[in-house]
């Protein structure tokens, strides 16, 4: 099965075969993708490289159902958004993909989520239905061994509570949060935790001004006392994940590439270094479209890290928005 094979790549050469294979299977079953590559004059006959892929843009996700004509929706994610605008839509056909993809890359960056309290502080979340995110965290919450784990909405006090004294006792623990829940945390009790990987998802959400994410890991590393503030770099349009450990640099798993193109080019792609607009190749997206131009900003720092800076100032704002520079 193309799952499988997705889920067992080892090496650049394996990625490259299967990502042409991949976009062979798109062109021909996913009709507003077809189109797409159809202005552009792309199509599986002269596309050799990843280069040459059409890349989405991902507002398509807003205005059309991006979904293999072979396939049936089993459910659909849906961004959360400010009153008034759009929503994304994505049409997921098979959730065993998607818990395959997520659990892989968790255990890949962060080990198994049996062995840690997973504590999930996501009230914007919470408070609406189609979250993959929510579905997401649920999952890890509920293959934790630890009964301490579960989701909180604004029960600052209890978390507080609890999180200092699972920290005390010594066992591996995961907060993860949106970023001004976790800032009203820190505002309104103090920490000094040991044992404890503090992970923003991005988004203020609305509920505060925006900030850059130096400044936001500085308060949020003071405030619970630790070195580093991970990060989340997910989206409704994709069924997987990259992962951050500290300063805003992101790993992604081997099924998941990001390319940063010309900003005045779209066509065209940068060396490192060089800040641009990040394309996400997610090949857990096989039903869907596994090829998109996000409206975010980034640079590559070496082959498969990438630094996160922000967004385009014309976008608007989506629900799992990054920090705006």
């Amino acid at each position: 099965m193309l799952s499988e094979r997705i889920f067992n790549i080892s090496n650049q050469k394996d990625f490259n075969e299967i990502t042409l294979e991949v976009f062979s299977y798109q062109y021909q079953h996913t009709k507003v993708y077809r189109e797409f590559c159809e202005l552009l004059n792309r199509n599986p006959k002269n596309v050799q490289a990843l280069e040459q892929i059409p890349f989405l843009p991902i507002e398509f996700f807003k205005k059309k159902k991006v979904i293999s004509g072979l396939a049936l929706e089993e459910i659909i994610f849906t961004s959360s958004g400010t009153t008034g605008l759009t929503t994304s839509k994505h049409y997921v056909t098979n959730l065993k993909v998607y818990e395959q993809s997520f659990l892989k890359a968790f255990e890949l960056f962060y080990g198994k989520p049996e062995e840690m309290v997973v504590l999930a502080l996501l009230p914007s979340y919470l408070e609406r239905r189609g979250s993959s995110l929510i579905y997401m965290a649920d999952s890890l919450i509920e293959r934790s061994k630890y009964p301490e784990s579960g989701f909180y909405l604004d029960e600052l006090e209890n978390l507080q509570k609890k999180l200092s004294a699972l920290d005390k006792s010594g066992k591996n623990i995961l907060l993860l949060g949106v970023s001004f829940a976790l800032l009203d945390l820190v505002e309104n009790y103090d920490f000094n935790l040991k044992n404890t990987t503090i992970m923003e998802t991005g988004g203020m959400k609305g509920r505060r001004k925006e900030m850059i994410r130096a400044e936001l890991h500085q308060i949020l590393s003071q405030g619970f006392g630790v070195e580093k503030i991970h990060s989340e770099y997910g989206m409704t349009e994709l069924l997987s994940q990259a992962y951050s450990k500290g300063d805003g640099i992101f790993d992604t798993p081997p099924w998941m590439k990001i390319l940063i193109r010309d900003a005045e080019d779209a066509l065209s792609y940068l060396p490192a270094h060089k800040t641009g607009g990040i394309n996400v190749i997610d090949l857990a997206n096989f039903n869907s479209c596994s090829f998109i131009a996000t409206q975010d900003l980034g640079r590559k720092i070496q082959k498969d890290q990438t630094e996160i800076l922000g967004r385009f100032d014309n976008s608007d704002i989506r629900g799992c928005n990054l920090l705006i520079l």
